[in-house]
Formats: C-alpha cells, structure tokens, sequence
C-alpha cells in the first residue's frame, strides 16, 4: 500500500494509546476507519468523534478479540457497511508481569486470549475480505519482549514472541503465493500508552515494570508514523524507539549470553527481590 487515502482501515485497540494515534494519522491521510475495543467504550467513542473531524467515514464497535465469532462478526460488520478493507492493524494488548511459580493459569490464557489469539483470528477473518478488495495489508503489534524476553514477564513475552513468529510465517506464505496481501510485525520499545499502568501483577520476585514510566521514550504518534511509514515501504520488521533497535542488536550480538547482562542489570538497579523459601 502506498496511499491511504480512500482506503479503509480496521484498528483494534483503538481507545487509546498508539491505536488511537493510528486512527487520527490515518484519518488525517483520508483513511476511512473501523474501530474497536473491549473494555474502555468512552475512549472508543472519543476516538470515532476525533477522527470524524477529518472527513473520514468512521464506524466502531465493541469487540473482544479472544472469541472468535466477535471477531468473525466484526469483520463481516466492516464490509457490510465500508464496502471493503485494506489494512488490518492488531493492535489491542494488554500486560502482565510476575514469576512464572506465581502466575496462575488463568492469568497465562487470559493474556493469550488477546494478545495472540485476538491476532489470529483477526488476521484469518479479515484476510479473505483483503484479498478481494485487491490490496491488503496486515500489521501484528508485537513488542521489544518479542525480540528478547526479560525476567517476570513470561506470559507477555510468550505472546509477543507468538506474534512474532505467526507474523513472519504469514509474510512468507503471502509472498509465496503471490498474494496481494502482506504483513508486517512491529517491535515497539517505550512507548508512551497506559498499558503499563494497566498491568496485571502476581506477587514476584522480579520487577520489570518497577519505574518503567521513566523508560518510556516514544510517543504514540511517533510510534504510529512509524508504523505507517512501514507499511507503505512493506517492511517486514518496524522497530520503534532507540531502545528497541538496541534491544534487536543486542539480541543479535548475543543471542543467550544478554541474559546474563540483564539479571545482572536487574540486581544492580534493585528490580531484583529474592523469593522467600
């Protein structure tokens, strides 16, 4: 895709944080626009009412991405109503951090639920849709801990690696068939947004996101002209942030012993609390 305007494009996630920052760069490119979320129904609202003011068809709807046949039922929603779509952006997610020894079960499917399986589904449901309006693109959100994966945060970094690894099968598979449709995973390091905030905790002896606002280096409007910038370039990785091109070279560079340099670092900062036993 190299122009957005009179396309349509589906966010998910769109209350806040970087999908609301897609929804408006998007809209102000003369993007038409099919939103959704789950839980924050004033923030999706709020998010319709901004990107209307740039002339753009908008439609949202409340949808969790972990059923299916929400998912199934919003795709076909989009079409019946915008006539086609052309860019899929999976972006919902939310977070979790604690041991693995204190991390239930449910919190494990919970997190999994949306973060990789809100990715499935939206990819397979949508991408017939793409297909057949002639031009397509889906970008998957994965994360910094989807190129290296830090103490405590076990069940985040196992979706986002999740992400990653579908993202990257999917790419391949589209060239080989001579889709024309593409993908593209996108590996954001601090970025302003709540998620952090909203964060699901288990008692831990590690903690990763103790102080992380003062981390967090980009906007999500920085990290939403990124994204779109990938995508009109095809990019089958985006990396958004100075952290998380150094995360990548390091990841690299050392691709088991940067465990070492980041327990290390974690004693050092303090993040670190020995487990009662």
């Amino acid at each position: 895709m190299k122009t957005f305007a009179g396309r349509v494009a589906a966010i998910t996630g769109a209350s806040s944080g970087i999908g609301r920052a897609l929804a408006l760069e998007l809209a102000a490119r003369g993007c038409n626009l099919a939103l959704c979320s789950h839980s924050n129904q004033d923030g999706l609202q709020e998010t319709a009412a901004l990107a209307r003011r740039r002339g753009v068809k908008v439609s949202h709807s409340q949808v969790d991405v972990a059923q299916l046949g929400q998912v199934r039922d919003w795709a076909r929603s989009v079409v019946r109503e915008h006539g086609c779509v052309n860019l899929l952006i999976n972006n919902a997610g939310v977070a979790h951090a604690g041991n693995v020894a204190d991390t239930d079960y449910a919190d494990y499917e919970w997190l999994m639920g949306i973060n990789y399986w809100g990715v499935i589904y939206g990819s397979k449901e949508f991408l017939p849709y793409m297909v057949a309006s002639g031009e397509g693109h889906i970008v998957n959100i994965s994360s910094v801990f989807g190129l290296f994966a830090p103490p405590g945060m076990s069940a985040y970094s196992s979706s986002k690696f999740a992400v990653r690894g579908f993202t990257e099968a999917l790419r391949q598979e589209l060239e080989l068939s001579g889709s024309c449709v593409s993908a593209t995973c996108v590996h954001p390091g601090g970025v302003k947004t709540g998620i952090a905030k909203a964060a699901r905790t288990s008692g831990s002896a590690v903690d990763p996101l103790k102080g992380v606002e003062k981390l967090l280096q980009a906007s999500a409007g920085d990290a939403a002209r990124a994204i779109l910038a990938g995508v009109r370039r095809n990019a089958r990785r985006v990396l958004i942030g100075a952290d998380a091109r150094a995360a990548d070279g390091v990841q690299r560079l050392l691709p088991a012993a940067y465990q070492g340099l980041v327990t290390g670092g974690l004693r050092v900062a303090g993040s670190f609390r020995p487990r009662p036993r």
